[in-house]
């Protein structure tokens, strides 16, 4: 078979046909994007759609979006397969080269919901312009839990129409009629039954007219949407065979490690590597943005020679100490920080001054993304061209960046994205790769291998934002009146999406993400969003703004139904207002069998969030003990229009469960000169393995729209625990992490 390369024509919804093999639009209008695929398409190979390569081999399925251990190549591969008629246990899977034709439209879904609260018209056209301006610029990122909701049509589209195509193809050489042939198993099959595999019709692609429009397969035909499956490389994690960035090897490569200034985001000043370059092994000593980077033949002796080099730094940026970050927060609630009021409902003001008014103060400190694999990058560059090997969630940005710091074009940047040991949203930085480059400039043509170690990825991590909340509320003939809830936090995205040189026009609605949009309809209901002076850098983290606003949101809603003498889930069901949020609880009360409090020393605490427009309710029990609380029992259900993968989604619950239990116990990032006072995971505990609790999950099913969920369990955990907390203990949580105020057993 003979190399098939791809010439680029206009698509149309549906599928056209590409001089020398075929690509499949799906979705795609206005001009299209270039196949990716064409350019790396070696002897033998034929690209069918920007998602499908063939060989002789077999089929090698594309699967744009980054798995950083959370089951995304599977259940893109999943979605392929469906209706490519090839078994999945058989496939092949690539995440590919980095391509405007992967862009991420379900990203347009929350910016659209926070610019238009309401449904409607005006909604509906709100994301169709957000999700094409993200089409046109190429907006190829993975986050948002938007994978699967983004995917599922997409995927499933372009391989129907490469499956009917294949069919037309073997039609043409054959002479017996489209329609009289079947596929399975990645095969055309004959009346007579004979097969043709998939790779042996590649060369006959040229020639063919694209099938366009095909009808998708119902879900009575599905042989792998909704069943229970196994994941694509579940042999290779529990045989200890997967490779993932930090364990690649390129021939001649020369390792490196950093060291930056303490200070993170402070400038280096001079340095002294005369004792460095005196060590074995050692190739060099550079510097690179902030710091220095040390060369040598293992990644030991690079780190043990960059902590030899004597360094002058600048002073840290960010305010000396965390009484002074908070005070900035403090001082943000006012009128000329105001940055969103999308919830307003009643009149506050009028229902606050008729009675007692209820207070409090509510704190979520940075925390850090501490993924188990260190970051790490290879960068080649030589010859006006750059190679990367690394694991990314913003692949396009790495390109452009390298492009820059290499003085050369973005085209001329091939990029072999690699599996992630953890991201947590710190794959959405490319720090690594950047400082990887700047070295891999001054060595052309080598290899350079950057890995951070542990204290330098956490102390100079990107951390999840601090945030502060203050509750006025009222109730009234034992019910919540009203909630007055104002937050203040820095802006997440002005920070992160600073860093790669892209304003953010308008209001962040992550700061008062899983707050404003609560679906609770009290009489008088206000949320208004403060944006905090920057501070320290700051990122997304698992569940963005939702892991703090949905922590207050819920915590002063406890507050206040305990104020009205009510019970926590009776109350949160009378005042529920969406029928999907209002099963999601109903569910969880059911699954507890929740029937009020228990007995002394045990108590119980609900919290619901809708986050990534996921209602995600969870009750958590616990006991208290001589040791301190001790969680034992989590129940928690989610409404995601379909359960793609039962296996998949039980265990994405259960790790976001465990998240959001383990920070919100335990964890924090506090600075003092600037410095990241946590540099390892001693300082940085997390939970045990003997503290997990159980957790019981259920997926519901009842939204036409589908939704991903590896984020949304993740809010509710701190408010349900701290609620549990109080039931048991009398003590009310207001400040994460809670270990600085009770003991866990």
């Amino acid at each position: 078979m003979s190399r098939r390369s791809l010439t680029r024509r206009a698509f149309v919804v549906g599928s056209v046909a590409v001089a020398g093999g075929a690509a499949f639009g799906v979705y795609m209008l206005g001009k299209p994007h270039d196949n990716p695929l064409e350019a790396t398409l070696g002897p033998g190979e034929a690209a069918l759609t920007p998602y499908v390569r063939i060989d002789a081999q077999g089929v090698t399925l594309i699967t744009p979006r980054a798995d950083s251990g959370q089951g995304v190549a599977h259940v893109q591969a999943a979605f392929l397969a469906e209706e490519l008629d090839v078994d999945l246990e058989a496939v092949r899977v690539d995440p590919g080269p980095p391509g405007a034709a992967y862009w991420n439209t379900a990203l347009a879904g929350e910016a659209a919901e926070f610019t238009v609260p309401s449904g409607g018209l005006m909604r509906d056209l709100a994301e169709s312009a957000l999700g094409a301006a993200m089409k046109v610029i190429g907006l190829q990122i993975t986050g948002g839990s938007t994978t699967v909701p983004d995917q599922f049509v997409k995927l499933r589209a372009a391989a129907a129409s490469a499956r009917e195509t294949l069919k037309q193809a073997a039609a043409a050489r054959t002479g017996v009629a489209r329609d009289a042939l079947r596929t399975e198993a990645g095969q055309v099959i004959l009346p007579d039954g004979t097969a043709l595999p998939y790779g042996a019709l590649a060369g006959d692609l040229a020639g063919v007219a694209v099938v366009q429009d095909v009808a998708l397969r119902p879900p009575s035909a599905w042989r792998y949407i909704g069943q229970p499956m196994a994941r694509i490389d579940m042999v290779a994690k529990c045989t200890g065979t997967q490779t993932y960035g930090i364990d690649l090897e390129i021939d001649g490569m020369v390792h490196a490690a950093i060291r930056l200034n303490p200070a993170q985001g402070g400038a280096m000043t001079g340095f002294d590597a005369t004792r460095a370059l005196q060590m074995r092994g050692v190739q060099g000593v550079v510097a690179v943005t902030g710091g220095i980077a040390a060369l040598a033949d293992n990644t030991w002796r690079a780190m043990q020679a960059a902590e030899a080099v004597e360094v002058d730094w600048g002073p840290a940026p960010m305010p000396a100490t965390m009484a002074q970050h908070w005070q900035a927060l403090s001082e943000a609630f006012t009128e000329d920080r105001r940055d969103s009021r999308k919830r307003d409902d009643g009149d506050v003001e009028t229902a606050l001054a008729g009675g007692e008014v209820i207070e409090a103060e509510y704190r979520a400190p940075y925390l850090a993304h501490a993924p188990l694999e260190p970051v790490s990058a290879i960068v080649r560059v030589d010859d006006g061209k750059a190679e990367v090997w690394t694991g990314t969630q913003i692949p396009r940005f790495v390109q452009k960046n390298v492009a820059r710091i290499a003085g050369i074009d973005p085209e001329a940047v091939t990029l072999h994205a690699q599996m992630m040991g953890g991201s947590f949203g710190h794959r959405l930085e490319d720090e690594v790769v950047r400082r990887a480059t700047e070295i891999a400039v001054q060595r052309p043509g080598v290899p350079v291998k950057l890995t951070y170690s542990r204290e330098e990825d956490m102390t100079h991590d990107f951390p999840r934002q601090i945030a502060m909340a203050r509750l006025r509320g009222r109730v009234a003939e034992g019910r919540v009146e009203a909630m007055d809830l104002r937050v203040a936090c820095p802006s997440v995205m002005a920070s992160q999406m600073g860093r790669q040189d892209m304003p953010v026009p308008g209001p962040d609605s992550q700061i008062v993400a899983g707050a404003w949009n609560a679906p609770f309809a009290f009489p008088h209901h206000r949320v208004t969003g403060y944006r905090a002076p920057e501070l320290a850098p700051v990122s997304s983290w698992r569940s963005v703004g939702a892991s703090h606003a949905g922590f207050f949101h819920n915590a002063a809603l406890d507050e206040l139904i305990h104020a009205a003498g009510a019970d926590p889930m009776e109350e949160r069901l009378r005042l529920c207002s969406d029928p999907l949020a209002r099963k999601v609880l109903e569910a969880v009360a059911e699954m507890s069998a929740w029937t009020g409090p228990l007995s002394a020393g045990r108590g119980r605490g609900v919290a619901l969030t809708t986050s990534f427009g996921v209602p995600c309710a969870e009750v958590i029990e616990v006991r208290h003990t001589d040791a301190g609380i001790r969680i034992e029992n989590v129940w928690v259900a989610a409404e995601v229009g379909l359960v793609v993968d039962p296996v998949n989604f039980e265990n994405l619950v259960q790790g976001g469960v465990i998240f959001g239990l383990a920070h919100a116990m335990n964890c924090e990032i506090t600075y003092e000169g600037g410095i990241a006072e946590q540099a390892n995971f001693d300082s940085y505990p997390g939970m045990r393995l003997a503290q997990a609790p159980k957790i019981a999950v259920r997926g519901l099913e009842n939204g036409a729209a589908l939704r991903g969920i590896g984020e949304p369990p993740v809010p509710p955990a701190a408010p349900a625990l701290a609620g549990a907390i109080f039931a048991a203990t009398g003590l009310r949580l207001r400040e994460m992490p809670f270990s600085r105020f009770i003991d866990f057993a």
